[in-house]
């Protein structure tokens, strides 16, 4: 059977629902609720014989049917905070950022802010929405949270979470590997990494023990350990509560930490499509075009294959680039010993804080050719122009290619 992706929004077909009086459990429409009326945002303001009136946009209707409702009929608190904190900030941003003394008593808003009100109220309901499908898609416990307070730049509209790579056709990202340790205390015994002629990367705390530049040899699918075992750490996900967030000073979307992060811990893995060299050089010459990319070489045994996390990846799409960064790049190999395609591990460097935003050197070993959205830079190999350095530290290099 063929599957078509839907193109309507979820409201559009919440609207067909109610207009044809059918009932849908998937899309929120029950018979029950079918004629019911709930507000999904506020969209202006009037006094009209000294009573206030608030246009409202019932969820799951047309915005044919916005009705004018008096304050006292209304019952979300929320909302009504809402609408009021987005018409002040809109007045505190206007003539260039300097902030305008707020009227207490208005008979109407003007058109621009009703408009602005009504656009951070779809982008409210848009981000949410995105962290929802966000947590659904994780495999892992901690969750991914949505900030925008800066702009009203909503979800990308080409991006598509995985959790693990995904192969070109052709590209075997599982070797099919069949052995694993015999171990019953795997740090103390000859596991899988010593089978491969390197250490464990792992202290009893879970912490990293390498140099940069050394691989990381997890256990896999057929060793005897159980998940428990203190080499099992980058396969596990994600440990930490992270927050994509939009950032002020023109970088685009950005990551920060919710939670401290100890150093040399493991953060996240960098995933995306893995295809050839080859392709690479293609969509390179086009993201060129764009001034981004997020193209990253699998340069640890040789340049055959390359992960490009612009259209299919997970949160670490997102991270910036920093000259002085708080993570660190290592290659790992769990169930796919194949030198040319490692997974690629995060880790912390140094403490990080709560809050903290993460980043990582673009030009660090095992990632000469990555650049993302929100630094709008060139990958070395293709670079056609030199592209100034955002990221703010006082060892800035000043340029990112």
């Amino acid at each position: 059977a063929w599957y078509v992706p839907c193109l309507a929004s979820l409201e559009t077909l919440q609207e067909l629902c109610r207009k044809e009086n059918l009932s849908c459990k998937s899309l929120g429409i029950t018979n029950r609720s079918l004629k019911r009326y709930e507000v999904e945002y506020l969209c202006d303001y009037k006094v009209e014989e000294g009573t206030e009136y608030y246009l409202v946009k019932w969820k799951g209707w047309p915005e044919s049917s916005n009705t004018w409702e008096p304050q006292e009929n209304l019952n979300c608190p929320l909302l009504l905070q809402n609408f009021l904190s987005d018409k002040n900030e809109f007045l505190s941003r206007v003539r260039e950022g300097k902030a305008l003394k707020v009227r207490n008593h208005v008979k109407a808003l003007k058109p621009v802010i009703a408009n602005y009100i009504v656009k951070k109220a779809k982008q409210r309901i848009a981000l949410q929405r995105w962290k929802e499908e966000l947590n659904r898609k994780k495999n892992h416990k901690a969750m991914i949270l949505v900030e925008n307070t800066v702009d009203l730049e909503g979800p990308p509209v080409d991006f598509y979470y995985i959790n693990e790579y995904k192969p070109a056709p052709g590209i075997n990202v599982i070797n099919g590997i069949t052995t694993g340790c015999e171990c019953t205390d795997c740090p103390t015994e000859k596991c899988c990494p010593k089978e491969a002629g390197f250490i464990l990367a792992y202290n009893k705390q879970k912490k990293l023990k390498i140099q940069p530049g050394l691989p990381i040899y997890e256990c896999n699918s057929f060793c005897r350990c159980g998940p428990d075992c203190p080499n099992r750490i980058v396969q596990k996900g994600t440990p930490y509560s992270l927050c994509i967030f939009r950032t002020n000073n023109g970088r685009g979307w950005g990551v920060k930490t919710l939670q401290k992060i100890k150093t040399n811990s493991f953060v996240m893995e960098y995933v995306g499509e893995v295809i050839t060299s080859e392709e690479a050089e293609r969509r390179g010459q086009l993201y060129d075009n764009q001034g981004n990319t997020y193209l990253f070489d699998l340069d640890y045994d040789s340049d055959e294959f390359t992960v490009d996390a612009a259209r299919y990846g997970n949160v670490s799409h997102f991270v910036n680039h920093s000259c002085d960064p708080n993570l660190q790049v290592f290659n790992v190999f769990i169930d796919n010993l194949d030198l040319r395609l490692p997974r690629i591990a995060l880790f912390s460097t140094r403490t990080i804080k709560a809050g903290e935003e993460l980043t990582f050197d673009y030009q660090m070993k095992g990632s000469m050719d990555l650049t993302s959205d929100s630094a709008d830079g060139l990958s070395p190999s293709r670079k056609r122009i030199r592209t100034v350095c955002k990221c703010g530290a006082v060892c800035c290099r000043g340029y990112l290619n």
